[in-house]
């Protein structure tokens, strides 16, 4: 095979859109077992399943790191599934004769409790019927009085005697009465362990307070034991206590956390210096949960190190993944995903297998590496919520796949309502082109945020120097560093094949309306092919869009997010892209949108001029220039 024919082998389009092998034969996700267990339920996260287990069986505290939407909520929730539950306990607060602000605390086994309430309840509606004898006694006298001495002044007298003994008798509290204890911990009827999400409680909601009591004196005051309010530390007592974005909690609340998971006991008092409550401090109230603590990678940096160290020393640290290979069984997994997401929303029809593939497809897409699928669930969940509801709205017994598809469009997330309205706007005023030719103009591809891809129109005008000394590459347009450079490394090139001295000219490179910003270096080759287009004056292909990274020595690195990206160029109405063949398995398309666009992958900056550059003389001639200093492609 010659050379030439080499380079349109290698310059041969690419077919997209194939269907997709889910790993398991069903027609609707009714047919799908979904497990009991939510531990059974967590889908790509092995590594931190087990260790859940481990955890649950050891009573180890855990540390989830991850991005959001991974499913850290979950584990901390399945934990709590995996705890036994023969040993929950009621916690009860007594009132203490001896010291009225120091109430005291008594554990007994789950449901004891509420039975020790009521036996104090009965004890105490005995006191009261005293009262009531007292308050009778008191009527049949001034009864008596009105019967032997009927007058206004009798009347009026023996009314405000009455309501005065009212008042008497509802605040008065008889010597040796009984006071009923406070349950502050309830476990009665549970048929798991405890699961209390505490994340971004307060001090008083976390570690518990003592209401604040206006009346202080005279009888007529709350008695401190009632004014108790047990936090989540107390709450999660033989259960989990969940707190995500942990790193958020004052260095103050982690340290009391600390100490209660060191002492398993941690008393109760008012959390405000102000209030009555600051009087009141409980006797130690157990609190002998299982932390488990989520948050992203800068929560480590943030957290108390005493804190991490207990965790790190008395139990685990776990990176939560956020993508897993594109397996058929991590398909099969995705397709009990979907189900799972219909029974848990429980007002959404269940999805054919059409439908299913579509979901599968989002999640290849949004996983932005090669051969891999999201973790990003919850997002995912979103989609699937979404496509249901639109199904409900149709009247559908299932969801079809147009109704993922046009879910996928209406939840869109802000950055891609930002890509959107950017490629409209550019359209209407014509920014961006998608037919004929221009020199020293190309459509470059970028993104916005994760998944939202936008065209970057990018032009480029060669000038003679203004200075005799050297020449200078001059760009404009809202970059960032790493872009900045990128353009300063396509003058190697340039210089390679040229064969000449560049310092004569002054380059000047426009990035155009790039209002949002632009980082990293996937416009490479964009501003390449411009400024070689503008050197040479050789037309470029408007029809034509294209993202990649370049090295100093012409080949075509790989870049992120080539699946959004060449959907942007689709809705910009471009019909050629080219991307890194590096990215060649990135691309995620559905058969609709393959059909509408032809996807080049190419290895060398001379392949990216073959295909973007119009057909002429000078075009070949400065092929063979390109091949002959930079002989990659063969």
């Amino acid at each position: 095979m010659g050379d030439k024919e080499k380079i349109e082998e290698a310059l041969a389009p690419r077919e997209y859109g194939e269907s997709l092998e889910l790993g398991v034969d069903f027609s609707t996700t009714e047919e799908i077992k979904v497990p009991e267990k939510l531990i059974d339920q967590v889908i790509g996260q092995e590594h931190a399943v087990e260790v859940i287990r481990t955890a649950a069986n050891q009573k180890r505290h855990v540390l989830l790191i991850g991005e959001p939407g991974t499913g850290k909520s979950m584990l901390g929730q399945a934990m709590a599934e995996l705890l036994p539950t023969e040993n929950l306990e009621d916690i009860l607060v007594f009132p203490n004769p001896e010291d009225e602000n120091m109430p005291k605390i008594k554990t007994v086994p789950a449901c004891q409790g509420r039975r020790i309430v009521e036996k104090y309840r009965e004890k105490a509606k005995g006191q009261e019927s005293i009262k009531s004898y007292i308050l009778l006694f008191v009527m049949f006298t001034v009864m008596l009085a009105l019967f032997i001495d009927f007058s206004a002044t009798t009347l009026l007298m023996g009314l405000f005697v009455v309501i005065l003994t009212i008042m008497a008798l509802s605040n008065m509290r008889l010597k040796g009465s009984v006071l009923v204890p406070k349950l502050l911990v309830d476990n009665c009827g549970r048929t798991k362990a405890p699961f209390i999400d505490a994340t971004g409680a307060h001090a008083g909601a976390l570690l518990g307070d003592v209401r604040h009591d206006p009346f202080q004196s005279g009888g007529l005051g709350t008695p401190a034991h009632e004014r108790v309010e047990p936090g989540m530390i107390h709450r999660a007592h033989r259960g989990v206590l969940f707190i995500d974005e942990v790193a958020t909690l004052s260095l103050k609340m982690q340290q009391s956390l600390l100490t209660a998971m060191q002492e398993k006991r941690f008393p109760i008092t008012g959390q405000s210096e102000m209030s009555s409550g600051a009087m009141v401090r409980t006797e130690p109230v157990p609190c002998d949960f299982v932390l488990v603590a989520a948050g992203n990678l800068d929560t480590v940096d943030k957290m108390h190190p005493a804190l991490r160290s207990r965790i790190r020393g008395y139990g685990y640290e776990v990176y939560m993944r956020t993508t897993m290979p594109d397996t058929l069984e991590n398909r099969k997994k995705l397709v009990q995903f979907v189900a799972q997401e219909v029974i848990r929303d429980g007002k959404i029809p269940h999805f054919t297998r059409e439908a299913v593939e579509e979901i599968v497809r989002e999640a290849q897409k949004r996983a932005g590496r090669k051969g891999h699928l999201t973790l990003r669930l919850r997002d995912l969940g979103g989609i699937v919520r979404a496509a249901g509801d639109i199904a409900v709205k149709k009247g559908r017994k299932y969801v079809e796949r147009e109704d993922v598809i046009e879910a996928v469009r209406m939840a869109k997330p802000l950055e891609k309502q930002l890509a959107d309205w950017y490629i409209e706007r550019k359209k209407e005023y014509q920014v961006i082109k998608a037919d004929g030719k221009g020199i020293g103009r190309v459509n470059g591809l970028a993104v916005i945020g994760e998944q939202s891809g936008i065209v970057l129109p990018i032009e480029a005008v060669v000038a003679p120097a203004a200075s005799k000394e050297e020449g200078k590459i001059i760009v404009t347009g809202k970059l960032g560093e790493i872009a900045k450079e990128a353009v300063q490394n396509v003058s190697a090139i340039i210089k390679r094949y040229k064969g000449e001295d560049i310092s004569r000219y002054d380059i000047h490179v426009q990035f155009l309306q790039t209002y949002e910003g632009v980082e990293g270096d996937s416009a490479s080759i964009s501003v390449a092919t411009a400024v070689i287009s503008a050197l040479e004056e050789i037309p470029i292909r408007q029809d034509v869009a294209m993202t990649g990274s370049l090295s100093v020595l012409g080949e075509v690195l790989p870049i992120g997010g080539a699946t959004p990206k060449i959907e942007a160029a689709i809705e910009a109405g471009i019909k050629t892209v080219i991307i890194p063949k590096a990215n060649e398995k990135d691309v995620f398309l559905s058969k609709d949108k393959a059909e509408k666009i032809q996807i080049f992958p190419v290895e060398t900056i001379d392949q990216v001029l073959e295909i973007a550059l119009v057909d002429n003389e000078r075009k070949d001639e400065l092929l063979r220039r390109i091949r002959e200093a930079i002989p990659l492609s063969l």
